[in-house]
């Protein structure tokens, strides 16, 4: 069993002989996105790559992991079992489905401008929302009617018909039209409206993840200001709240993220939600998104669920829907 970063439990492994460490810096500008964040600035530390200690330099490593006890607490509690990396077929068994590992291939090979991708993380850490991310709504991007069903199961007021699942998107980063930043949604659901515009459910997954307080880029705060302000969302107050340091600071940029698709020049987008999905252990996500839920006048655009609400909807297979909550649930919950 190998333990990696001091500050966040985690699995390595299924690395293949030859393999390289992937930096999440992906541009000089990215380290001011958040005004003193230090996990982009960094490489990945928790590496399991050739060259490092205990890996073996001519056959795939599986090795287990030690996660957290608590969601969004301590580290180096275990909440789960030694776990395989590779299954008996050799596929990637960070993936519970095989759409799910497809879609997760498929976002690999695609490349958005300006993305810091963690190739790292996705394919080798257990804990990791990414994954998560993949496995809950793998199945859905391979089913785009099963998705639709799935939207408006969600949002019942929704419009049009689901065209598209984006995984780690922005519509624009660094594009001023948008909110001229770094922010990206764990995943869109991308709809097709009757009118020939479009609508998006902009989905932010959590898992393990704590809050900390984070500092919007300074240089950047009129263009969150201005879409905050043209938005009317706010209750009177906020945006000054939000603009200053604060552990709400992620919340409140990848929201005005989707805030800006819905006022960008080409009206593109006319109609949009983001949601937070989070478990319910994870009581530090779910009190930040309370006390979102109370700096906004008007509700509409913002939303969150519980992972186990999710699951509970019935809108995703059988078989992923128990595969998850074996995994992500009944292992990763607080006891």
């Amino acid at each position: 069993m190998i333990l990696v970063g001091c500050w966040q439990a985690r699995i390595v492994g299924g690395v293949e002989p030859g393999d390289k460490g992937v930096r999440r810096v992906a541009a000089a500008r990215e380290g001011a996105e958040l005004a003193g964040e230090v996990e982009d600035l960094v490489p990945e530390l928790g590496g399991a790559f050739v060259g490092y200690a205990g890996v073996s330099v001519d056959r795939p490593q599986r090795v287990g992991f030690v996660g957290r006890a608590r969601l969004g607490g301590g580290i180096n509690e275990q909440v789960g079992d030694r776990v395989e990396l590779l299954r008996l077929d050799g596929k990637a068994a960070n993936f519970l489905t095989s759409a799910a590992c497809d879609a997760a291939g498929a976002r690999t090979e695609r490349v958005e401008a300006h993305q810091s991708f963690d190739h790292q993380r996705l394919w080798a850490d257990l804990l990791s929302s990414q994954a998560l991310a993949f496995n809950l709504f793998g199945d859905l991007a391979a089913d785009l009617t099963q998705a639709d069903r799935a939207v408006h199961e969600w949002f019942p007021e929704a419009p049009g018909r689901v065209r598209e699942l984006r995984f780690a998107h922005s519509p624009g980063r660094f594009d001023p039209a948008y909110l001229n930043s770094l922010r990206a949604f764990t995943v869109a659901f991308i709809l097709d409206l009757d009118d020939g515009t479009s609508g998006v459910v902009a989905v932010d997954v959590k898992y393990h993840e704590r809050n900390k307080s984070e500092t919007p880029r300074p240089e950047n705060l009129h263009r969150y200001t201005e879409v905050a302000e043209h938005s009317r969302v706010f209750a009177p107050g906020s945006i000054d709240a939000l603009a200053r340091r604060g552990d709400l600071c992620v919340m409140w940029l990848e929201h005005l993220l989707q805030l800006s698709m819905l006022q960008h020049p080409s009206r593109t987008w006319t109609w949009g939600r983001y949601i937070v999905v989070h478990p319910a252990g994870n009581s530090d996500i779910a009190a930040a998104c309370n006390r979102y839920h109370a700096m906004l006048a008007d509700e509409a655009t913002f939303a969150t669920m519980t992972l186990e609400q999710l699951l509970d909807t019935g809108t995703l297979p059988e078989i992923t829907t128990a595969a998850v909550h074996e995994r992500y649930v009944s292992r990763g919950a607080p006891r």
